[in-house]
C-alpha cells in the first residue's frame, strides 16, 4: 500500500484488536492497576465533537498507561434514562426503551470505529433490570437506615416536562432541558439524607489533591459551611416562636424586622385574614428560587401584621412575608438588619423600615448607612452592654447571653440540602417502595426485586404511562398482604450516574451490587469529563461512594483521585437576521468563506444564495448555533486518527479547542508524511533490518560518530521533553515533539551503519510516542516495519540520559566580525584545538589564505572570531 488509505488500515487493525480482545482485562496483582474512565454519554443519536474530544483524552491515558506495564480498565457504558427519550418518543411515535436501544447501537459503531480501547465486555446501560436492580436495593437498604425519607414539599416544577428539578437543574429561572418557565409546587417527595455527610464531603476535599481547584471550590461553596447562632424570636400573642440563623450575631442589635417564607406557617395563617397576602403568596409559588435568581430579582414583601420579640431588648420587631426568603432553607425565617445587609437596606427604603446602624469601621472612619448598607466586620456601637467589642468578642458575649437565657446556641449550617429523588416522568428507575394504607410506606422485599419498569408501552407525553397501568402499581402490601399501590415516581438519573463507576468493576455480577473486583479496581485513577458537573454529579457520586462504603460494598472513601475536565470545542458561527428580528444560523457545510493570510475567516456567504451572512463570535458547538460538525463525515473522508490527531493537537486538554478546518488538513498532511516517510524503499528496508529484530539493538554514544552523536542526541532531546509533557497530558506539545521528530528524521541519510541505526532508533521512537494518539497508522507501520510485538503493547520509550548530555557544542566561526561558518566540538577541546578546526573548514580557510592572523578572540562555547590582516 503505497498511499496511506486510513479506512482501510484502520478497519484491519480495530478487527485484529476485537477477534484478539486486545482491550479485555481482569485482575492481576502482579501489574500495578490503573483505572481511566470518561463520563459515560447520553444516548442522543450521535456523537458530537465534544464526545470525540473527551474520550480520545481518556483513550491517549489509557494507552500511554498501558505502555508504562499497568493493567489498564478503560469501560464504556450509557447514562440511558431521561428526558431526551421521552421528547422523541412523543415526536417519533416510538416507545423511549425502543429509541434508547437503537441510539446505543448506533453510537457503539461510532465509539469503535474511532478506536478507543474499550473493554467492551463490561460494557452496561443504565436502562437494563441487571443495572437499576442494585440501585433500588441499595435504596432500600438506605431506606431501614434512615437516609432517605418522604415528605411533602415544595419543588420547583417544570409545567412542560411535568417534572421535579434539583435547584442545581434550574438555570436563570427556566428548566435545564427544555428552558421553559419554572414554577413552585407542593408534592410529595423521596429525599436523600446527603446533608448528613456534608462534613465529610466538605473536609474530604482537602485530600483530593488530583482535583482541579476551581472544582473543589465550586463544591465547596455548594456544601456552604458555616458557624453563627440560632436565635429564638418569641412571636407577641403565640405559642410557637420564630427561629432564625445568622452568621452575623454581632449586628442582632440593629435588627428592625423578620422576614419569613410565604409558605411559612405564620404567613399562611396570617393569609387568611388578609387577602393581599394571600394573592402575594399563591405568585411567590411560580417564582424561580435558585440562588441567582433571588439574587437578582426585585426583592418584594407583606407585613403579615405578627410581631416578634427581641430576645434581647424585649422590643416589638414586624413580621415580613418576603420572596426572598425560601421554607427549604434553614428555618424559612431571616433576620433581617438594613444598615449592615445590602438586601435587607434595599427592602427597608423600599418598604420604609427602620434603618439602625450598630456596626462601626474599626479605623474611625465613618460610614453612611442611609446610602448603602456596612457589611464590613467592625466595632460594635448602639448594642446596649455589647459596645465597643469586635466581631469575635461579639459573637461569643451575645452567644453566651443567648445561650444563658435559653433564647439561641452556638450551631454550624450548610447550604447543602438532602437531595430530592423524585421524578414524576417514565423513563427512569421505578422507586421500589409501597404505599399501604394500613402498614403505610414499605420497602419492596428483596425477592422481589427488581421492580423493573414496562419498556412496551403507548406514550403520549401526558403525564407518566405507568401512573395509568394498574397492573404496574396495583400489588400487595409486603406485610399484611392486603391491596397495595406501588410507587410510580422514579429516580432522578443523577441517580444511576452516582455509581456506574463502580459497577464496571463487576457488570456480570448477579448475587449482589458488587464484589471483590471493586476493591481491586477503585478508586478509579483518572476521571475525564466537563467541569458543568462539579456540583450535580460529581458531589452526587462522592456521596453514593460513602453510602456503599457504609453499608459495606465498598471501603474506599473518594471514588475518583485525579479529575481532568477538559475545554469544550468551540467553532465560528454564521447567522443570517431576518427583518422580523429572527435569527438563523447555518451550518458550517452551507457556507463559503474568504480567509486572510493567518487563515482567519474575514467573510462568509451562504451557497444557496451567495448572499453574505454575518460572522458570529466562537461559540460551543451546538444544535441552537448550528455550528457543529459531524465526526462521523470526518471519519469517513479523513480517517478516525486524523480526527484523534487533531483533537489532542489543536489546545491542551484543560483549554477550549477552536475548530479549524484548515487544521484538520494539517493534521491528514502529517499522517501522509509519516506514511509516506516509513514506506520509502530505502527507509524501510533498512527499517526491517534493525526494527525486525526481537529486541532493537542498544546504540551506544560512544560508538557513534560526532555527526551520529548529534543527530542522536537531537532525537533524544525530543523524547526528553515529550516524555516531561506527556505527564502532565501536554498531548498538543506531545504531538508538536513527534512532529519534530519526523523533520530531524526526513533530513537524515542512511549513508553509514551507524546512521542507519540512530534513523531506525528515531523511527521506532516515532512510533511508540504517536501510538496513544493515533493507534491505527502506528500498528500498520509498527507490523510493516516487521516488529514481533504488538505496539499496543511495547514499552513506552524512554530518553537515553547518555545521549541528553550535551557533549558537543555548536560555534560559530567569524572571520574579522562576519559570520563564515559554524563547527561542532567537543566540550573537552582546549582553545588551540578549537582553532585549529576553525582554521581548516572549508569556509574559513579561503578567507584567511594568505593572510595574517593578528588574534583568534574565543568567547567560551559560542563563538570565534579570527581577526587577519595583510
Amino acid at each position: 500500500m503505497k498511499e496511506y488509505e486510513p479506512t482501510e488500515i484502520e478497519l484491519k487493525v480495530q478487527k485484529s484488536w476485537s477477534d484478539s480482545k486486545a482491550f479485555e482485562v481482569s485482575e492481576d496483582s502482579s501489574k500495578e492497576k490503573f483505572y481511566c474512565l470518561s463520563m459515560f454519554p447520553y444516548p442522543s443519536g450521535r456523537l458530537h465533537m465534544g464526545h470525540v474530544r473527551n474520550y480520545t483524552i481518556g483513550d491517549v491515558i489509557s494507552r500511554y498507561q498501558r505502555m508504562n506495564g499497568k493493567n489498564v480498565l478503560q469501560p464504556m457504558g450509557w447514562d440511558a434514562f431521561g428526558m431526551p427519550a421521552e421528547n422523541a418518543a412523543i415526536k417519533n411515535n416510538v416507545p423511549p426503551a425502543k429509541w434508547t436501544y437503537e441510539n446505543i447501537d448506533y453510537m457503539r459503531d461510532q465509539l469503535k470505529r474511532l478506536g478507543f480501547a474499550y473493554d467492551w465486555s463490561r460494557e452496561l446501560a443504565t436502562c437494563k433490570p441487571e443495572y437499576y436492580h442494585w440501585e433500588q436495593w441499595l435504596f432500600t437498604k438506605l431506606y431501614e437506615k434512615g437516609l432517605v425519607y418522604k415528605k411533602t414539599s415544595s419543588v420547583n416544577w417544570c409545567p412542560n416536562d411535568n417534572t421535579v428539578l434539583a435547584n442545581e437543574q434550574v438555570n436563570e429561572g427556566r428548566c435545564w432541558r427544555c428552558d421553559t418557565l419554572v414554577e413552585r409546587k407542593e408534592i410529595p417527595q423521596w429525599f436523600m439524607k446527603i446533608s448528613q455527610y456534608a462534613e465529610e464531603l466538605l473536609e474530604e476535599l482537602d485530600k483530593l489533591e488530583g482535583w482541579p481547584d476551581s472544582v473543589k471550590t465550586m463544591q465547596r461553596n455548594w456544601i456552604g459551611r458555616s458557624e453563627g447562632l440560632e436565635i429564638i424570636f418569641d412571636v407577641e400573642n403565640q405559642t410557637e416562636s420564630l427561629s432564625v440563623y445568622t452568621t452575623r450575631p454581632d449586628t442582632l442589635m440593629g435588627v428592625s424586622y423578620l422576614a419569613v417564607a410565604t409558605e411559612h406557617p405564620l404567613a399562611l395563617m396570617a393569609a387568611e385574614k388578609n387577602s393581599d397576602l394571600d394573592k402575594f403568596i399563591k405568585q411567590c409559588r411560580k417564582q424561580d428560587t435558585t440562588e441567582a435568581s433571588l439574587e437578582t430579582m426585585e426583592k418584594r414583601g407583606i407585613a403579615t401584621e405578627y410581631n416578634a420579640i427581641h430576645p434581647i431588648t424585649g422590643e416589638l420587631v414586624p413580621v415580613w412575608a418576603a420572596n426572598f426568603v425560601l421554607m427549604a432553607y434553614g428555618t424559612g425565617a431571616v433576620m433581617s438588619v438594613p444598615a449592615h445587609d445590602q438586601r435587607d437596606f434595599e427592602f427597608a427604603i423600599k418598604y420604609k423600615l427602620p434603618i439602625k446602624q450598630v456596626i462601626f469601621p474599626s479605623d474611625g472612619s465613618t460610614s453612611n448607612v442611609n446610602e448603602c448598607a456596612y457589611v464590613e466586620k467592625g466595632v460594635t456601637k448602639n448594642s446596649l452592654s455589647f459596645d465597643n467589642l469586635n466581631f469575635s468578642q461579639a459573637f461569643d458575649a451575645i452567644d453566651e447571653y443567648l445561650s444563658k437565657n435559653k433564647k439561641g446556641e452556638r450551631k454550624v449550617n450548610y447550604r447543602l440540602r438532602d437531595w430530592g429523588v423524585s421524578r414524576q416522568r417514565y423513563w427512569g428507575t421505578p422507586i421500589p417502595m409501597i404505599n399501604c394504607q394500613s402498614c403505610g410506606i414499605l420497602p419492596v422485599p428483596e425477592k422481589d426485586l427488581p421492580v423493573i419498569l414496562p419498556e412496551d408501552i403507548e406514550f403520549d407525553g401526558v403525564g407518566s404511562p405507568i401512573k395509568k397501568m394498574p397492573e404496574f402499581y396495583q400489588t400487595k402490601c409486603p406485610k399484611c398482604k392486603a391491596e397495595a399501590v406501588r410507587e410510580t415516581d422514579t429516580f432522578d438519573t443523577f441517580f444511576e450516574s452516582s455509581w456506574y463507576y463502580a459497577r464496571y468493576a463487576c457488570p456480570d455480577l448477579k448475587s449482589k451490587m458488587l464484589d471483590s473486583r471493586a476493591d481491586y479496581w477503585l478508586p478509579v485513577d483518572q476521571y475525564i469529563g466537563g467541569i458543568e458537573h462539579a456540583v450535580m454529579h460529581l458531589l452526587y457520586a462522592r456521596f453514593f461512594n460513602k453510602l456503599m462504603r457504609d453499608v459495606g460494598l465498598l471501603k474506599i472513601d473518594e471514588p475518583f483521585t485525579n479529575l481532568l475536565t477538559q475545554g469544550m470545542v468551540v467553532a465560528e458561527t454564521f447567522f443570517r437576521t431576518a427583518k422580523d428580528g429572527k435569527v438563523e444560523f447555518f451550518s458550517p457545510a452551507e457556507v463559503d468563506v474568504e480567509k486572510d493570510s493567518k487563515s482567519r475567516i474575514v467573510s462568509a456567504k451562504l451557497k444557496e444564495d451567495g448572499l453574505p451572512l454575518e460572522l458570529g463570535n466562537m461559540e460551543k458547538m451546538s444544535k441552537s448555533k448550528n455550528n457543529g460538525v459531524d465526526p462521523q463525515h470526518l471519519i469517513e473522508r479523513y480517517g478516525a486518527d486524523t480526527v484523534r490527531l487533531f483533537s489532542m493537537f489543536a489546545a491542551p486538554p484543560v483549554q477550549s479547542l477552536e475548530w479549524n478546518d484548515d487544521g484538520v488538513e494539517g493534521a491528514f498532511r502529517f499522517l501522509k508524511r509519516v506514511w509516506r516517510y516509513i514506506n520509502d524503499e530505502a527507509v524501510l528496508g533498512n527499517l526491517k533490518i534493525y526494527l525486525g529484530q526481537e529486541k532493537l539493538k542498544e546504540v551506544k554514544m560512544d560508538s557513534l560518530s560526532d555527526k551520529a552523536k548529534k543527530v542522536r542526541s537531537e532525537i533524544h532531546k525530543l523524547l526528553g521533553q515529550l516524555n516531561r509533557d506527556v505527564v502532565r497530558y501536554h498531548f498538543n506539545t506531545v504531538v508538536a515533539a513527534g512532529m519534530k521528530l519526523l523533520n530531524v528524521l526526513n533530513e537524515l541519510k542512511s549513508d553509514s551503519v551507524e546512521m542507519k541505526e540512530v534513523i531506525a532508533e528515531g523511527v521506532d521512537i516515532l512510533l511508540r510516542s504517536l501510538h496513544p494518539v493515533v493507534p491505527h497508522i502506528t500498528s500498520e507501520l509498527w507490523s510493516l516495519v516487521g516488529c514481533k510485538s504488538n505496539i499496543i503493547d511495547a514499552h513506552w520509550p524512554v530518553a537515553d540520559s547518555e545521549a541528553l548530555q550535551n557533549k558537543q557544542m555548536t560555534m560559530a566561526v567569524l572571520v574579522n566580525g562576519k559570520r563564515r561558518a559554524e563547527i561542532e566540538v567537543s566540550i573537552d577541546l582546549d582553545n588551540k584545538e578549537i582553532e585549529n578546526i576553525a582554521k581548516e573548514h572549508e569556509k574559513v580557510s579561503k578567507h584567511i589564505k594568505g593572510m595574517e592572523i593578528k588574534k583568534v578572540i574565543i568567547v567560551p562555547s559560542k563563538l570565534i572570531n579570527i581577526v587577519v590582516g595583510k
